[in-house]
């Protein structure tokens, strides 16, 4: 587990640690005069706040300068990670600045794992560098299924990828509100169903707007259903697509990595099960009205496996919501232009349909494509 993902001990704000930071911020020859922590008097009725801020009282070339050093604090409204409150405090450092009144940000900043503040100075775009795995996308695996058909190697594959999720998933996380921010972000959040319904076009041929409208007003209904399965929080993947797989070989060995772990380290399995599977359904539907043939026997063996690795039946009860988001993805016009259109009516059809069952039905997937 990456350090940081967890809860941590309270900062340590020291005045030495603050005075390096300033002259890494302001120059060597800034210098510090004192600090205090504000609000020892309360904040009168408002009793919960996001944070207390440390008034630091500083020198700078001779001119003596005023600042506020604000650090949030974890909560359960969307700030459980460190990366969460990165965010706010990246907005506020970059639009403060920007409107008539507001308090003018000084400086942006992070503490390390040792309380050091270390400077992020005049930031354009962060970024990331990972290790190059070697391999190649699964998705040409899927290809060649199309083309040439089923091999023993792919049902072995497909085996694999369930019998790992199934040990992912097995780390459970006792976070009540932690898993109804994850539903909160599935159902609302912007490159989840919400987003990605405002995403189509408008109006949409395909799927006119009370078509849409309708499809909402029932995932409503099953965010408050899954109100009651809180104890699944688990460890999760959260993007676990044929795009997001290499596939290695060495001889006659094969194996995988995962890439672009997504939208944070716990939430609900049904999330990475319902992503790979309705990828297999997405091949499966090119040229076929139905999920037949070659990638109906690799969704049932995917299937099959975790649920037999897993031991997790109830997931059968929840992962309605997470089909229709996935559906919604990859029958996106945007996401996935080149789509024929029955294809594309397969798969609106099937997110509106595996809405209606309290659970799913994996071994009769043909029943949500009527």
């Amino acid at each position: 587990m990456r350090k940081g993902t967890e809860e941590k001990p309270a900062i340590a704000v020291r005045p030495e640690a603050v005075e390096q930071y300033l002259k890494e911020a302001f120059g060597p020859d800034a210098r510090m005069l004192g600090a205090c922590e504000m609000g020892s008097g309360g904040q009168g009725m408002k009793e919960f706040g996001y944070g207390k801020p440390v008034c630091l009282e500083f020198e700078v070339g001779g001119q003596v300068r005023r600042g506020v050093l604000s650090i949030m604090r974890g909560d359960k409204y969307g700030h459980q990670y460190y990366w969460d409150r990165a965010a706010i405090l990246i907005f506020q450092f970059e639009a403060g600045g920007t409107m008539e009144k507001h308090v003018r940000p000084m400086a942006l900043g992070y503490f390390d794992q040792d309380d050091r503040l270390i400077a992020v100075s005049n930031p354009k775009e962060f970024f990331i560098i990972s290790e190059k795995a070697p391999g190649y996308d699964y998705y040409l695996d899927l290809q060649r299924i199309q083309k040439t058909g089923l091999e023993d190697r792919d049902l072995k594959m497909a085996r694999a990828f369930a019998v790992w999720l199934a040990r992912i998933h097995s780390a459970k996380k006792d976070d009540a509100d932690l898993y109804l921010r994850r539903i909160r972000n599935l159902i609302g959040a912007s490159e989840c169903i919400f987003g990605l319904v405002d995403a189509y076009p408008h109006p949409y041929s395909l799927f006119p707007p009370e078509r849409f409208c309708a499809l909402e007003k029932r995932i409503i209904d099953w965010r408050w259903k899954l109100r009651g399965y809180t104890h699944r929080l688990s460890e999760v993947h959260g993007d676990f697509h044929p795009w997001n797989v290499l596939i290695q070989e060495d001889g006659d060995v094969r194996d995988f990595a995962v890439l672009d772990r997504s939208r944070g380290q716990w939430g609900e399995p049904a999330d990475d099960v319902a992503t790979m599977s309705l990828n297999f359904v997405l091949f499966g539907l090119y040229g076929h009205a139905r999920l037949t043939g070659d990638f109906e026997r690799l969704y049932m063996t995917f299937w099959e496996t975790y649920l037999r690795a897993s031991g997790d039946d109830e997931l059968l009860s929840v992962i309605a919501p997470f089909y229709v988001f996935r559906g919604l993805v990859i029958a996106s016009p945007q996401w996935y232009p080149g789509h024929p259109e029955e294809v594309r009516r397969g798969l609106l059809r099937f997110l509106e349909n595996v809405l209606g069952d309290d659970r799913f039905d994996c071994q009769h997937f043909n029943r949500y494509m009527e």
